[in-house]
């Protein structure tokens, strides 16, 4: 049996983040939830009052043989702007920002390396002119969404915000990773 490995990222509604992963190649399963906050089992609604300290985010299971943490890494940075505190695109709170959350030591060290060579246009992309607001810290605990927010674009693609915000992020994947797309 091959192994696998979790990564817990959150850039934005976690729909968007969610659709686009599930287009990689390796990537066995793609849960949304929240992490990084104090409250126990939040429900959707708690998170959205932005109370709880809680980010949406997705745990990617995938494989490490297909894909390694560092190109999930390179397509979630391309996906959202890392750059913007508490917002992504018309989703604006604490419940929405960037984060990293780290299951590993392995894991904290790469995503650190990641970011600095982000900062410095040492990678893909620079923002040496815009200081990436990233939250990076370790993963105390995962919480689950609720049924109803998990594989929601595949369940709802005419909806007009999933049409306007996780559609390009889908294509953006396609397009600039179609050499780790899985096969639609």
């Amino acid at each position: 049996m091959t192994a696998t490995e979790t990564a817990t990222l959150g850039g934005g509604c976690f729909w968007c983040i969610e659709a686009a992963f599930k287009e990689l190649d390796g990537v066995r399963e793609v849960t949304s939830g929240y992490a990084g906050g104090h409250v126990d089992d939040p429900s959707y609604r708690q998170v959205c009052s932005a109370s709880t300290g809680h980010a949406e985010v997705v745990q990617v299971a995938y494989d490490p043989d297909v894909l390694a943490y560092e190109d999930l890494l390179e397509v979630f940075f391309r996906i959202h702007d890392p750059t913007t505190k508490d917002r992504q695109g018309p989703d604006a709170g604490s419940q929405y920002r960037s984060a990293v959350y780290y299951h590993d030591d392995d894991q904290k060290e790469t995503v650190e390396r990641f970011v600095h060579n982000l900062q410095r246009g040492g990678s893909f992309e620079s923002y040496e002119n815009d200081e990436v607001v990233t939250e990076i810290g370790p993963l105390d605990a995962f919480w689950e969404a609720e049924p109803k927010h998990q594989d929601y674009y595949d369940k709802n693609p005419n909806d007009r915000y999933c049409r306007f915000h996780a559609e390009p992020k889908v294509k953006k994947v396609r397009e600039q990773f179609a050499d780790r797309a899985a096969s639609q």
